[in-house]
This record gives C-alpha cells, structure tokens and sequence, in this order.
C-alpha cells in the first residue's frame, strides 16, 4: 500500500509538473503579434532585395525570395530579417512556416534568437536531413556556428506546399531550449545553453526559399545592462 500511495504520489507529481510549464507559457505576457498585413517597419532584413510582404490565397505573407546577398563575420545563415526593438530573455514564440525549395538534404528554413550583433546569436536549422550541419541548434559565438542540440529528430518533414507551425521555447535559468514543429506536445530538438541570455528574435533561412506568417512571441523583455 505504501508503495502504491507513492507511486500515485510521484505520478501526481509529473501531472502537476507538465501543467506547470504549460501554465507558465500561457502566463508569459504577449510582447508582439504579426500577420504582416500592416507591412514590415519593423523587421530589418540583411538584403532587402530579397524580402518582401505578398500576397498568398488573399493573405499577407513575409515572403523570401532566395539567398540574400550578405556574407556573415563567420560560418553561418545569409538571409536573416530581425525584429527591431524587441531584446527578450525568456520566451515563447510560435509562427507558421513554409518552405519553397526543392527537396533536398539541407533545404531549410531558421530562427534566430538570444541575437546580440552578427557574430552573437543562437539559430535553430529546421533541415530535411540530419547531420552535424543540418537540423540542428546552433551557436554563433565569434566563430563559425556548432551545434548545441542534446535531441534532435531524423530530419523536418517538411510537406510541399503546406504550412507549418513551429513553436521555440527558451528558459534562460536553466538555459533550455525547445523546438516543436507541428506537434506542439513532444519537442524536436532540445537543448541547454546559457552564453547569451538576452536578444533579438530573427526569421529566415540559410539560403532557401520560403515563407512565414502569423508570428506570436511571448516573453520578458530584457536589455543588456540588465543580463550582464
């Protein structure tokens, strides 16, 4: 008997453990929403020539129209759109996706966050294929980018012509984080970092195709003074 009150115990425990973290997303305040059909004044893309607000099924969409042309300080994505005026610590951003490249192994679409300058920033790969270069979190820390991920999938399934949610949670405390794509109960990747602990949030892709919309980020706003 005592053993099964534990058990119950420890299982109430879990329960109460995972509506916590659920709980604690929902509870983090809403800094920004954008479904670009007011334009795009607050992004700031490495090539503008390649960014552009249009027109897809009658909706706004963030369209990248291919590989910008920008050559970073060190190994790691070109075509990167930051949101200006946002730096946050913790957070939660969902935003939906798709990619319009042709299949193959390292077509991709990225997300920047914890982004202090062009050679500080954290990305998350979302490839076809995995390998030590694809699918994958990242670091950019002065040096050509390297994988962080503790657990990754087998690649992203990505699906021609369909859209796609993805969610990335970060705990700076703990420095956890989470990818989900699709299913927003079970995490893609994961992975436990804490060099940079604040920054911008970015959208785009190595040097592929694709598309975003419907961008939701909540969190804590941080600033560098506060997160030396």
């Amino acid at each position: 008997m005592r053993n099964l009150t534990r058990g119950l115990f420890t299982m109430f425990a879990i329960v109460l453990c995972f509506a916590g973290l659920t709980i604690a997303e929902e509870s983090l305040p809403l800094l920004y929403q954008d479904d670009f059909e007011s334009g795009v004044d607050r992004w700031s893309p490495t090539d503008e020539s390649k960014w552009k607000v249009t027109d897809e099924d009658g909706d706004h969409v963030y369209h990248l129209l291919g590989r910008s042309d920008y050559a970073p300080p060190h190994r790691s994505p070109h075509s990167i759109s930051m949101l200006k005026d946002l730096t946050v610590g913790d957070f939660v951003i969902t935003v939906k996706v798709k990619t319009l490249q042709s299949s193959r192994a390292h077509r991709d679409m990225c997300l920047f966050f914890g982004y202090q300058d062009p050679a500080h920033f954290y990305y998350v790969h979302l490839g076809e294929k995995t390998d030590p270069h694809a699918n994958q979190i990242f670091i950019v820390n002065d040096a050509p980018r390297i994988k962080i991920s503790e657990q990754v999938n087998s690649g992203t399934p990505w699906k021609d012509d369909t859209w796609h949610t993805v969610k990335l949670v970060r705990n700076v405390e703990d420095g956890l984080i989470e990818v989900y794509f699709d299913d927003m109960s079970t995490p893609q990747m994961v992975a436990h970092d804490r060099t940079f602990q604040w920054g911008q949030i970015g959208l785009g892709s190595f040097d592929d195709f694709g598309m975003w919309n419907d961008l939701e980020i909540r969190g804590r706003k941080a600033d560098r003074e506060s997160n030396q």
